[in-house]
């Protein structure tokens, strides 16, 4: 499962004609989208760091022997072809695919995992890890990112909480989830 987000533009294209164009792209990359969530307008994050965004989540099927970090080398790549570059962590973006899960894998190892899940707060903005955790650690936190996965995959379970898309989304303040807004119809059709 993947996530998209871009708040700024790439050429004449706005953010969600970047997340429909980098679609088209990861089923050239050899990662085609199932399951493609609508598009949501989300506000900025952290915010009053940039313009508001617009965010989707899909569900991507990978190509026989493909490992976690063949399928993120793949994401970076399609990043890459929209812009995107890493001068801030958590700064404006012409896009962001990020790796959510890959079916019920903890990556690297359990520990990791935890250590970056339960990381304080005021240091998550300052610190990243330089290999890939799976699943991603802040699924759970983020309505701009379980909205759109309950579309594509609500009852996709963590594999260490044991909850459903479903359930972590209904753990999010109502607040946050009411800032989570549709553009339209799903985003495949747009």
């Amino acid at each position: 499962m993947v996530a998209f987000g871009a708040n700024l533009h790439f050429g004449n294209m706005g953010p969600a004609e970047v997340i429909l164009a980098a679609v088209a792209e990861l089923a050239v990359a050899g990662l085609p989208v199932v399951a493609l969530s609508k598009l949501y307008k989300t506000p900025c994050f952290p915010a009053g760091a940039g313009p508001d965004y617009v965010n989707a989540a899909a569900v991507v099927t990978l190509r026989s022997g493909m490992t976690a970090a063949d399928v993120l080398a793949c994401l970076h790549q399609v990043e890459a072809k929209f812009g995107r570059q890493r001068d801030q962590r958590w700064g404006m973006r012409t896009l962001d695919v990020d790796l959510l899960a890959i079916g019920d894998a903890v990556l690297p190892d359990l520990a990791t995992y935890l250590h970056w899940r339960d990381l304080d707060p005021a240091l998550q903005r300052q610190a990243a890890p330089d290999q890939l955790i799976l699943p991603h650690p802040r699924i759970a936190d983020r309505a701009f990112v379980l909205v759109p996965l309950a579309d594509v995959a609500p009852a996709w379970r963590h594999p260490v909480s044991g909850l459903t898309v479903a359930q972590m989304l209904a753990a999010i303040p109502a607040q946050d989830r009411a800032e989570v807004v549709a553009i339209g119809g799903s985003a495949a059709s747009d």
